[in-house]
């Protein structure tokens, strides 16, 4: 029998993918499991095919299933706003080209304003990289009753100095905070973070959008030949095309250090962008049901106070009749 092959490998007399979806309301619904990068497993990227498409027969269906979550999102977006007791912080991490900003475009294009903010993780300013690396992150968090988003993130810091020491050095760090174990220290600052913001309300997510090689080539030409993508085109993303590997490797090691129980990283298939937003959109709106289902109950103070303003705007009405 063959399958669309992903998720995580079992060895047993052969290697086999599993993975296990069901039909919901004529839309495919993805068993989110599959995509979270075990870290206690010392798993590879290669273990996760980034043409994955689970049971959805074609971008329409998929489509389809993401504009019906994404509409979901702002509804419980608004429940969220209405409890403030629990937030949610959405990191995005991939290669140039993997469409992050498109990603998040379609998937919270529905969210209200007034509960959400953005973030995005560029070069930090000569004032920015004098402080902890951390601190950029830490002043961004989201509030209780708040949706944060990061396009890229503070895992910059254990991803991007690896490959280019350079960026590393601008920070001037004491030669006791630069050793050799400065990877291993940051991975235990990382974890250590965000077990304090679950500590305090603020859940994570984290998303890796998984492209290939090939794909990404394909997507750099596109972005040089489109008239409204030429501005997003920078040399620098074909240099670090040139340490692919070394990108795959440093990746993995953060993933295999910082996949946690309570903040798992999420490998996403994204040679087919319509699939990956039907994926991340369908984890996410899990994610804000399962903190809050319902609006808040009425308080017997509250409720003493809407009847209240109740008489006073009926009286008010029967004064204005003519």
């Amino acid at each position: 029998m063959s399958v669309k092959t992903h998720g995580f490998l079992e060895f047993t007399s052969t290697i086999r993918l599993d993975f296990n979806s069901k039909m919901r309301g004529g839309m495919s619904e993805v068993n989110h499991n599959q995509f979270i990068y075990k870290g206690d497993k010392k798993m590879l990227l290669r273990d996760f095919s980034p043409d994955f498409t689970a049971d959805f027969n074609d971008e329409q269906q998929a489509r389809a299933s993401m504009q019906k979550d994404a509409a979901d999102i702002a509804k419980f977006q608004d429940i969220l706003m209405a409890h403030e007791t629990h937030g949610l912080l959405v990191i995005f991490q991939a290669m140039d080209g993997a469409g992050k900003d498109a990603t998040i475009k379609n998937v919270m294009s529905n969210l209200d304003p007034q509960g959400c903010e953005m973030k995005m993780f560029k070069a930090p300013t000569e004032k920015e990289v004098k402080h902890d690396y951390l601190q950029r992150a830490a002043q961004s968090v989201p509030a209780r009753g708040q949706i944060g988003i990061f396009n890229r993130s503070y895992y910059e810091h254990v991803i991007v100095e690896r490959i280019h020491p350079e960026k590393l050095a601008r920070q001037n760090l004491p030669e006791s905070a630069a050793g050799k174990d400065i990877w291993k220290k940051r991975f235990r600052h990382i974890n250590n973070f965000e077990e304090y913001l679950l500590d305090n309300g603020i859940h994570v997510l984290k998303f890796f959008l998984h492209l290939s090689k090939e794909e990404q080539r394909k997507k750099l030409l596109e972005r040089i030949k489109r008239p409204e993508k030429k501005w997003k085109f920078a040399l620098e993303d074909l240099e670090d095309r040139k340490h692919w590997n070394k990108y795959m490797k440093v990746y993995e090691e953060a993933f295999n250090q910082t996949s946690t129980k309570i903040a798992p990283w999420y490998i996403i298939p994204d040679n087919h962008r319509w699939f990956a937003r039907a994926a991340i959109a369908s984890i996410v709106l899990k994610k804000l049901k399962s903190l809050h289902s319902k609006y808040p109950n009425t308080s017997e103070k509250q409720k003493k106070e809407i009847a209240k303003a109740q008489a006073l705007l009926q009286k008010e009405s029967k004064k204005t009749k003519p």
